[in-house]
């Protein structure tokens, strides 16, 4: 009978240098199933991975669907941080702070359906001009022609080759067909101004609410932060908008007296239009402010019109590499290059949005962080001043002078010693 313990159970033989010997191998069918058996924290992590990826195409389906909205906003934001000062101050006067955001907006209302009014009634007037006056510029050129190519044309024949001409009858279907596709296009034009205009409103009208909701989930230190960045961001974007106006307003004037010289007809709505175009609409409003000007001078002289493309082409250098950087640099208070950099980068991320509100961002953030950033006393150092030290790094002439005077010495201490 083998030896028990006192529970019953046998006991163990050890070998004499007391080893346990080894066990039998364990039952085929219940030991595969615990090696194969899966992890219980496998399945729920699965679960989750799968639920995070979803969540994340649910997230970015979701974006892009609203990217277009979020723009709307983003421009409405930056609208109502520049017609902060004027609700301000109406407000601090004792008026509603809804009826000063509407009268500021009924302002900029009057004045943009004013001009556009006064410019829609001077392109109608000029577009009837160069129809009416088609016939005899068709036959300015024609008789050119006829005389430098020694040629035969008749104005008959070429209206009758164009009117039974291929390309303008798929010219004038295809124009047809994209009748409805413009305007689809003027319609969401529109939707898109009036919810900017919208968004706008409650921006400025609701601006201390906004604020006081936005503070009541921070703490008393961070509310400040957001304050403080608040009225920072305000003095920027106003400080951008005054850039702005002072370059349309020097524009304008540059253009006026190119315009009076040559007797172009309109020339001060002309010259309020290349103004308020070019500067107040990005990426294309060079192009639109200058095609109108060129139009109107063609209806007096094609050489005109060549006149004004060249003054166009070179202001616009000027305005992009001079004017632009100092006063930006000047009312922004931001680096020239980093100006000219922020305006690259806006329009590589959101297009003529990001171009157009690049600078009062960038501007915003630098003098948000800037107080956080630690300064110190600078040394007294010429080299920081843009001045070199004696005896450190000399120029070429100091060196050519030096190797002249020691050249001398030798010479005459040669002489010296011969003599």
């Amino acid at each position: 009978m083998a030896p028990t313990d006192e529970t019953g159970q046998v006991a163990r033989h050890t070998s004499p240098l007391g080893a346990t010997p080894p066990t039998g191998p364990p039952p085929a069918d219940g030991g595969a199933e615990q090696g194969a058996r899966m992890p219980r924290w496998l399945p729920r992590a699965m679960v989750l991975a799968l639920a995070l990826f979803g969540a994340f195409q649910l997230g970015l389906w979701a974006f892009h669907q609203l990217i277009g909205l979020l723009l709307n906003i983003l421009i409405a934001f930056f609208l109502a941080l520049a017609i902060e000062p004027a609700v301000s101050r109406m407000a601090a006067r004792g008026m509603r702070r809804g009826l000063a955001t509407f009268l500021v907006f009924f302002g900029l209302l009057i004045v943009a359906a004013g001009f556009f009014t006064l410019l829609g009634s001077m392109l109608a007037g000029q577009i009837i001009k160069m129809i009416e006056g088609f016939p005899e510029y068709l036959d300015s050129v024609i008789n050119w022609i006829n005389t430098t190519f020694h040629t035969e044309l008749r104005r008959v024949d070429i209206q009758e080759g164009l009117l039974h001409s291929d390309w303008l009858r798929k010219y004038a279907q295809n124009s047809a067909a994209g009748v409805l596709d413009v305007s689809t296009q003027v319609l969401g034009g529109l939707f898109r101004l009036l919810t900017i205009a919208l968004f706008s409103f409650y921006f400025a009208a609701d601006g201390p609410r906004l604020r006081r909701g936005l503070c009541s989930v921070l703490p008393p230190a961070r509310q400040a932060e957001v304050l403080r960045a608040w009225e920072i961001a305000v003095d920027k974007t106003g400080g951008y908008l005054y850039s702005r106006g002072l370059m349309a307003l020097i524009s304008g004037v540059a253009h006026y007296v190119l315009l009076e010289a040559l007797g172009i007809p309109y020339a001060p709505v002309l010259a309020v239009w290349v103004g308020v175009v070019s500067q107040f609409i990005p990426t294309i409003g060079t192009y639109l402010a200058g095609a109108l000007p060129m139009l109107i001078a063609f209806t007096v002289s094609p050489l005109y019109a060549l006149w004004v493309l060249i003054f166009v082409v070179v202001y616009q250098q000027f305005e992009n590499y001079v004017l632009q950087p100092k006063l930006t640099s000047k009312t922004v208070d931001i680096h020239p290059a980093v100006a000219f950099g922020s305006v690259i980068a806006g329009t590589a991320l959101l297009g003529a949005v990001g171009a157009l509100v690049a600078i009062p961002a960038v501007a915003t953030l630098q003098a948000f962080l800037g107080a956080y950033v630690k300064r110190y006393d600078v040394t007294d150092d010429p080299r920081v001043h843009g001045h070199r030290g004696r005896g450190e790094g000399a120029g070429p002439l100091t060196r050519a002078r030096r190797l002249w005077g020691r050249a001398r010495y030798r010479q005459d201490g040669s002489r010296d010693a011969s003599g």
